[in-house]
């Protein structure tokens, strides 16, 4: 699920990449249980840091139930 975060706190430095901060920002001030991303490299250690699991999106695909087939008119 999607929905919008306040940032109260700033944790800078923690990513590899600089252009990564805010999304590791949005996860820890959001309390996310897990951070999709392609780039699971990068936010590898300050993840664990903050316990949020990363995972690619072909790898959450696989955990989601398939949705209901709908008929196609």
């Amino acid at each position: 699920m999607i929905e919008p975060v306040e940032v109260r706190f700033q944790w800078w430095t923690q990513s590899r990449d600089p252009n990564d901060e805010m999304v590791l920002e949005a996860a820890i001030n959001g309390r996310a249980d897990a951070l999709v991303n392609y780039s699971v490299a990068d936010f590898a250690r300050p993840a664990e840091r903050f316990r949020i699991s990363v995972t690619r999106p072909s790898e959450l695909l696989k955990k989601v139930k398939p949705c209901a087939k709908l008929p196609i008119h």
